[in-house]
C-alpha cells in the first residue's frame, strides 16, 4: 500500500534551500523540471504523539553521529545549536539558508526495520530447462565406449 513518504519543506529562499540538500548534505536528487529537485532520503520513521494545542508536524534527520555533523557544518560555515542531551536522543539545529530550522538528531530509541514496499514485482515466465550440451571429448568416450 505504502511506497514511500513526501516531506515538503516551505522555504523563503528555495533555490538555497536545494543547493543545501544538494551540496552540503549530498542528498541523492532528481531534476522534476525547471530546477525543482526532488531530494531522496534513508529509510525513514514515523512516531505519533499527542498534543493538546494544535495538530502540527516536525521533521527531524537522523545521523550516527550528531558531534561529528555539527563539526562538519562548522567546517562549512554553518551554525548549529548547542547539542541538547534528550531522553530519546542528542539533538541539535541548523538554519537552512531559507530561514527554517532543521533539527538533527543521533537517536537513542530503538529503531524500527524499514517498511517493505508493497510495489508490484515483475513477474518472469520460467524458460523450460535447456538441453546440456555434451563436451565433444565425452561424446568421442561415449562412441568409443569408455565412460
Amino acid at each position: 500500500m505504502i511506497v514511500g513518504s513526501h516531506v515538503i519543506i516551505y522555504s523563503q529562499n528555495e533555490t538555497a534551500d536545494r543547493a543545501f540538500f544538494r551540496d552540503v548534505l549530498k542528498l541523492p536528487h532528481a531534476d522534476a523540471g525547471g530546477g525543482w529537485l526532488i531530494f531522496g532520503l534513508p529509510p525513514s520513521e514515523v512516531a505519533i504523539h499527542s498534543t493538546d494545542g494544535a495538530p502540527s508536524h516536525e521533521f527531524y534527520l537522523m545521523c550516527k553521529d550528531v558531534e561529528a555533523f555539527v563539526l562538519a557544518m562548522r567546517a562549512r560555515s554553518l551554525v548549529c545549536t548547542p547539542v541538547r542531551d534528550r531522553r530519546w536522543g542528542l539533538l541539535t539545529e541548523l538554519t537552512l539558508p531559507g530561514g527554517g530550522k532543521l533539527g538533527v538528531y543521533e537517536p537513542r530509541h530503538v529503531r524500527p526495520k524499514p517498511a517493505r514496499t508493497t510495489a508490484r514485482r515483475r513477474v518472469h515466465k520460467r524458460q523450460p530447462p535447456r538441453k546440456a550440451r555434451k563436451a565433444p571429448q565425452a561424446a568421442a568416450r561415449r562412441k568409443r565406449g569408455k565412460h
